[in-house]
């Protein structure tokens, strides 16, 4: 491939002479401008205005016009000593990750070849550093008369360039939105969901430029005499007045054209209402409880009586117990006051026999 400009890339200290190769090509067809009465080609030619005479190629040079329109000369040798350093260079400025670069800054692509033998271990270098990190070098180039803003990548085994348009050179996206309010439920998010899930991925070297194969038809036809094929009867689209029903139709067009059986029937999705959990016990039509349950009911029952019954035995016995040995207290409490009793008796007695034996003496 043709190199369309050669010069280095610079990070830190490090310099690698590399060549620019454009990354992508145009496939189109292109249309001359022709008389239409002849056939004849119409063709612009350059005219100096002051000679009025048409010039060469090699007579033309650049020129900037100033305010007053006054044109001021300038050569190539001037663009060539502009003071940037970007003159000859891509510079490198910084380190970002991939996904900080927005999509709508994105312009054309270019392939970055080494430049020599030498080029190869620094080249390798970079390509290697951008891959382990994951990320992708920001930097500033000259190209075409201007400084531009450039992206550099890996692919595959070398490293592209992608100039990027200056942020301010993107545009905000104001009033391009709808400015009404507009709500949108569940039930159209399921049925957008199911739709890009019908239509699913792709494999992006599958697609192709059919516009371009149909105007090649037409330009054979033309050309061996023969008229030119006839336009298959495009649908006309209608105004949308059901949003729900255009889902649903979408979504059973999308299936029936990938052959998915039962396309209509899956296509109408609904929301399933919760189920229960299998091991809920079923329902009997009369209402009454199931013979098993009611044993277990009635064997609770009676545990539940059996356990009471014990208990409370327990509990009377304990009371008996209680009261008994309060009884025995109680009549032993008054045999020790009776014996007591019969003791100061007894001595008393013993006295006064004593006393009146004392006085007979």
């Amino acid at each position: 491939m043709r190199s369309i400009w050669n010069g280095a890339i610079s990070f830190g200290l490090v310099t690698i002479p590399i060549k620019l190769v454009n990354a992508t090509e145009s496939r189109s067809i292109s249309f001359r401008q022709i008389h239409t009465e002849d056939g004849g080609r119409i063709r612009y030619r350059k005219v100096c205005e002051l000679d009025d005479r048409e010039v060469t190629q090699s007579e033309i040079g650049k020129g900037y016009e100033d305010a007053d329109g006054t044109i001021i000369p300038i050569t190539d040798d001037d663009l060539a000593h502009l003071p940037l350093p970007t003159a000859k260079t891509i510079e490198i400025v910084a380190f970002v990750p991939g996904d900080r670069i927005d999509p709508l800054q994105m312009d054309a692509a270019y392939y970055l070849a080494a430049g020599g033998a030498a080029a190869a271990k620094p080249y390798t270098l970079l390509r290697e550093a951008l891959n382990r990190s994951q990320k992708v070098a920001i930097a500033k180039y000259a190209l075409r008369g201007r400084e531009r803003l450039g992206m550099l990548r890996v692919v595959g085994e070398a490293i592209a360039l992608h100039g990027l348009l200056w942020p301010d050179e993107v545009r905000a996206p104001e009033g391009v939105a709808p400015d009404t309010d507009v709500r949108v439920n569940d039930k159209e998010l399921d049925l957008a969901d199911a739709l890009m899930d019908t239509l699913g991925e792709i494999e992006l070297e599958d697609l192709h430029d059919e516009y371009r194969e149909a105007l090649e038809e037409v330009v054979a036809a033309k050309a061996a005499g023969e008229a030119p094929p006839e336009a298959p009867e495009a649908a006309k689209p209608g105004k949308v007045l059901d949003l729900m029903a255009a889902l649903e139709k979408s979504v059973r067009a999308a299936q029936e054209s990938r052959g998915e059986a039962g396309a209509e029937e899956e296509a109408d999705v609904r929301r399933l209402p919760a189920r229960k959990s299998a091991r809920a016990a079923p329902k009997e039509a009369s209402g009454k409880k199931s013979t098993s349950t009611a044993k277990k009911t009635t064997g609770a029952k009676k545990t539940a009586g059996a356990k009471k019954s014990t208990t409370a035995k327990k509990s009377t016995g304990a009371k008996k117990s209680t009261a008994k040995s309060a009884q025995g207290a109680k009549k032993t409490t008054g045999g020790a006051k009776k014996t007591a009793a019969r003791t100061t008796t007894a001595k008393k007695t013993a006295a006064k026999k004593t006393a009146s034996r004392k006085r007979t003496a």
